[in-house]
């Protein structure tokens, strides 16, 4: 082999050397770095598919001892809160329920009476609330004030001011705002009962908002719910609000916060502030409104009370604050003329100096007395 042909065949062998060595490395990068195949891609996109393992079920088992009040149903429409009873509140772990049907029309007279049966079917289940008020008109002042002194506990749901909501934006009985029409007057003849109003505003900003705190300072005596106070608005709003206005509380719509997917917030975002405010918090559904069912917003309260991680505050929000407003109701004159009917039928005597008004309506139904208002069904 001449001298050329020995630095050629060096050549080629150093070539063949540095082609496998590149090799080698692009082997061990591919080795490094899998390709992502559409199986792959596909099982990503699966696991984030799957719903927390934690059902309903669970939830209720966790929290089977406390007792748990949904403040704001409207299950009196089309005589749900018949069925849901045994399907749903009973399966589920719901106590009590503040109940009303349609609100702010014609129709809401109809479904207050539905409730008041429900109630008297019912009385340890249900909170009978009355929505079948005529807001721009005297007439509607008057039919508050019988149904309070009939024995409901509060007046709402009522359409104060709707701008948006596909439910309430159009009912014919609504106020602009929360001092239009007889709403002053309501609300002094709230205070005199000692008895909430439910109140839907929305938008929960500009003058609506405005006009509510208008309304909490003129009537400091009066209690005013914020109805799903959470729904498309702020915990800091929410703040402001209480802050300046020890009469207002929040009914919180948990299942707006947990699962609507409009929401900006979380549940946790919402905690400092009941932990603030703890005696001024109501714990509701909204009969599901906006959710894909009600059982979802049933379980969006479990997982608040979760969230609380404090066994007294739990009480509070669960049961505790929306049963004081209910139980702090003194007896009405309609009651109590009622009560002493009841005493002429059998010879009895009832001491009725501090009974309250739930108490009354207890009394009564025991005693197999008729409540107010049962002739008018």
């Amino acid at each position: 082999m001449t001298k050329y042909s020995k630095i050629r065949m060096a050549l080629l062998i150093a070539i063949l050397i540095l082609i496998l060595a590149a090799l080698f490395m692009y082997g061990s990068t591919q080795q490094e770095k899998p390709a992502v195949t559409p199986c792959a891609a596909q099982d990503d996109i699966d696991k984030a598919s799957v719903p927390p393992a934690k059902k309903l079920e669970d939830w209720a088992q966790q929290y089977k001892d406390i007792k748990l009040v949904d403040a704001h149903n409207h299950s009196a429409s089309n005589r749900a809160y018949d069925w849901k009873l045994d399907m749903m509140w009973d399966k589920y772990g719901v106590d009590r329920i503040v109940l009303f049907g349609n609100v702010s029309e014609p129709s809401a007279v109809g479904t207050d009476k539905i409730t008041w049966k429900a109630y008297q079917q019912y009385p340890e289940r249900f909170i009978p609330f009355a929505s079948g008020i005529h807001l721009l008109e005297p007439s509607g002042l008057k039919a508050a004030k019988d149904y309070l002194e009939q024995g409901f506990f509060g007046l709402g749901e009522l359409a104060i001011a709707s701008t948006y909501s596909e439910a309430l934006a159009h009912s014919i009985w609504k106020t602009e705002h929360p001092m239009d029409g007889i709403l002053p007057d309501l609300y002094a003849l709230c205070a005199e009962y000692k008895a909430p109003i439910l109140m839907h505003i929305d938008p929960p900003e500009g003058i609506p908002m405005l006009k509510l705190e208008e309304a909490a300072n003129k009537y400091p005596d009066t209690i005013f719910i914020f109805g799903h106070a959470n729904a498309h608005n702020s915990p800091e709003n929410i703040r402001s609000l209480l802050s300046e206005h020890p009469n207002v509380y929040a009914d919180f719509f948990a299942g707006f916060t947990a699962f609507n997917p409009s929401s900006a917030y979380k549940l946790e975002d919402f905690v400092p502030i009941i932990k603030e405010f703890p005696d001024r918090f109501l714990l509701s559904t909204d009969s599901g409104y906006g959710l894909s069912s009600e059982e979802n917003a049933i379980q969006a309260m479990y997982m608040l009370l979760d969230a609380l991680d404090d066994p007294a505050l739990i009480d509070k929000i669960a049961f505790g604050n929306i049963e004081r407003l209910i139980r702090d109701q003194p007896i009405t004159g309609t009651q109590l003329a009622a009560v002493r009917q009841l005493e002429n039928r059998t010879g009895k005597k009832y001491d009725t100096a501090n009974l309250s008004k739930e108490e009354a309506s207890k009394l009564l139904l025991q005693a197999g007395q008729p409540l107010p208002g049962t002739e008018d069904e």
